[in-house]
C-alpha cells in the first residue's frame, strides 16, 4: 500500500534529522515502530548506532534482512531500553496515534522520551490532520503483490480519527484507525515529557510547517 515509501525517502527524513539534531558517528539511536528498518539502516550509513523496536514479528523479519541494527520486538507503551541511554529517539512515518485513549499516547511519548538522555534529541514524524480531513479519498483499488485491494477511508463524525479499512480479493477485511493529533497537541505532549521542540518541518526537506504541509515533523530536545 506504500510503494512511494522506499529508501530514498527514508534517507531524507534521516538526513533531515540529522542536520537538524546535529547527529554525530557513534550517536545511540532509538528507532520506535522500526518497520522494515529503512531509517535504521539509513542511520547507520551516517556512523550512528541504532536499534529498532518493532510489535509486528512480521517486519522485524523483513528488517532483519536489511539491517544489520539489533532489533526487538516490543510495545511502545513499555520500551525494554536502559532510561536515559540514548542520544536520539525518533518515530518516523506515523507510527503513533493508534491506541484508544489520548492517555496512551501521552503515555507511550513520555515512554519514548525517558530513554533518552539529558540533552537528548526525540522526533516525530506523523501526518497533518488538516491535509488528510480535506485531501481524504473515501475508497480506491489498490494494486497490491500482484493483486488489488479495496480501500476505504472515513474520517469519525468528531473529525478526532481517521479510519481506513482494507479488503483483499479473499474477502479478509483489515481496519485501522488514527488518531488525528495536530502539531499543538503533539508538542504539548512533548513538553509535558520534558522535551521542547526546537523545529517544525512540514517535509522530509525542512521546510516550514503550516496547514497544507504533507508532514508535521517535530524536533525536540531533553532537558
Amino acid at each position: 500500500l506504500y510503494p512511494h515509501r522506499d529508501d530514498a525517502e527514508a534517507e531524507r527524513a534521516v538526513a533531515l534529522v540529522a542536520e537538524a539534531t546535529g547527529l554525530r558517528p557513534g550517536w545511540r539511536v532509538l528507532d520506535v515502530a522500526s518497520g522494515a528498518g529503512r531509517h535504521a539502516r539509513a542511520f547507520s550509513a551516517l556512523g550512528a548506532r541504532p536499534v529498532g523496536v518493532d510489535l509486528s514479528a512480521t517486519l522485524l523479519r523483513v528488517a532483519r534482512g536489511v539491517t544489520d541494527a539489533p532489533l526487538v520486538r516490543a510495545d511502545m507503551r513499555a520500551l525494554p531500553i536502559r532510561p536515559d541511554s540514548m542520544d536520539l529517539t525518533v518515530n518516523l512515518f506515523t507510527s503513533f496515534g493508534y491506541f484508544d485513549r489520548d492517555e496512551e499516547h501521552a503515555a507511550a511519548l513520555a515512554e519514548m522520551v525517558a530513554t533518552l538522555r539529558p540533552g537528548g534529541w526525540f522526533v516525530i514524524d506523523f501526518l497533518n490532520p488538516e491535509v488528510v480531513r480535506r485531501g481524504l479519498v473515501p475508497a480506491e483499488v489498490v494494486a497490491a503483490g500482484g493483486g488489488s485491494l479495496r480501500v476505504t477511508r472515513a474520517v469519525s463524525p468528531d473529525a478526532r480519527y481517521v479510519s481506513k479499512t482494507i479488503e483483499t480479493p479473499a474477502g479478509r477485511r483489515y481496519t485501522e484507525r488514527v488518531r488525528l493529533f495536530g502539531a499543538d497537541e503533539i508538542e504539548a505532549m512533548m513538553s509535558r515529557a520534558g522535551v521542547s521542540v526546537r523545529h517544525r518541518f512540514g517535509d522530509y526537506d525542512g521546510a516550514p510547517h503550516d496547514r497544507d504541509s504533507p508532514r508535521t515533523f517535530l524536533v525536540g530536545r531533553r532537558g
